[in-house]
């Protein structure tokens, strides 16, 4: 009896310790249930912002077509966009920023849509995982923790906290399981109805009334016009001085290696014909969507514009492209393709370039997970 209580006294005490080594500036009481014994990360360079349940995800979001999306939203909004089995929805950034999760089901998958504002950070994964040769279906929140100023998620079922940014488990029950990417793009509304003018765009009607005043609104008023992130959240003299921190960049990875591109070079260009480990990719550039985190309102905010970025073949076809008058044109068959990677006429129309799985970030958060990515400079 005495050992059991004594093994029960370190348990405790073990636990105690490790809440302790979390980043709580404001003494929010630890109510989350995971089991931080196992880390992969140093509890210090977490910070518990608020308290757990603090956004309302969105479980099983409801969706709007067309002619009632465009009466919702505005055409210039960018939004994540993707098809599965012939299937497209789109996801408001505006209303991911109040909620930064949505749990939800496209083309028979469990997809997991998550954007945290303070990165810039858009990525859809997959909610399946894998677990000693089972698979398991989890439903995701924000946890009301941040590390280098990314969203932490948690599931439901275990409370094990996962980096938004890199799509991992880092403390908890699942610790260092890694989630699937689904491809995705993040384009203006009317570029995703151009595409799929039969697709479907999450509605503002979440049934969240406090979260709903602010559809349409900036919280983070100017925040992309700053030189440094939020130094409450991330330290600037942490900031990779390769790039200006709050530029805009776009990932690629290839076993376990990554290269980034940032914005102004992609609309510099128009048109990134590259190679990244011995595969031909194609970055697309393209006027029209703008930023949320500009404008208190966003409609008045700054165009952006999308970068896509997509194998560069057509049914084992190598290809190089152009870009014209707002459109991409491929050098071989002269086929003009559109934000997508979808041609639209020409010989090769109706083909669909793979999208090569990539995400939207700030450049200083995409550094401060992945320091040795290699830069794109032509």
């Amino acid at each position: 009896m005495k050992s059991k209580t004594l093994l029960t006294v370190i348990f405790f005490l073990a636990i105690t310790t490790s809440f302790a080594q979390f980043q709580n500036k404001k003494n929010l009481p630890f109510t989350w249930k995971t089991d931080t014994i196992n880390a992969s990360v140093p509890l210090s360079e977490i910070q518990i912002v608020l308290p757990k349940g603090s956004f309302p995800t969105l479980d099983a979001p409801k969706f709007v077509g067309k002619e009632e999306s465009l009466a919702m939203f505005f055409i210039n909004e960018p939004v994540i966009a993707l098809e599965i089995n012939g299937n497209a929805k789109a996801y408001s950034l505006n209303v991911l920023t109040m909620h930064e999760i949505a749990n939800d089901q496209l083309g028979g998958e469990n997809v997991l849509v998550t954007y945290c504002p303070l990165c810039n950070s858009g990525i859809v994964y997959n909610r399946n995982v894998t677990i000693d040769g089972k698979t398991e279906l989890l439903e995701f929140e924000a946890s009301g923790m941040l590390r280098n100023s990314d969203m932490v998620m948690l599931d439901r079922k275990t409370e094990t906290l996962w980096q938004q940014l890199i799509g991992t488990a880092i403390v908890g029950t699942y610790n260092e399981t890694q989630l699937e990417t689904i491809p995705s793009v993040i384009i203006s509304v009317e570029e995703f109805f151009m595409r799929y003018p039969f697709g479907e765009i999450m509605s503002k009607e979440t049934g969240f009334e406090e979260s709903a005043k602010y559809y349409g609104k900036n919280p983070y008023k100017g925040y992309d016009s700053r030189e440094n992130p939020r130094e409450v959240f991330f330290a600037s003299d942490k900031v990779d001085k390769r790039l200006p921190a709050m530029e805009r960049v776009v990932d690629i990875e290839d076993d376990g290696d990554y290269k980034i591109y940032t914005f102004t070079t992609a609309q510099e260009k128009g048109v990134i014909n590259d190679t990244f480990k011995n595969k031909a990719v194609v970055l697309f550039y393209k006027e029209g969507a703008i930023s949320i985190l500009d404008e208190g309102d966003i409609s008045a905010s700054k165009n952006v514009g999308s970068v896509t970025i997509f194998n560069a073949e057509s049914d084992g076809q190598k290809l190089s492209f152009a870009k014209f008058n707002e459109e991409f044109i491929d050098n071989e068959t002269k086929s003009t393709w559109d934000i997508t990677g979808y041609c639209t006429s020409g010989k090769l129309k109706g083909k669909q370039l793979a999208i090569r799985p990539h995400s939207n970030h700030f450049a200083f958060a995409w550094l401060a997970f992945y320091p040795e990515s290699e830069i794109y400079n032509e």
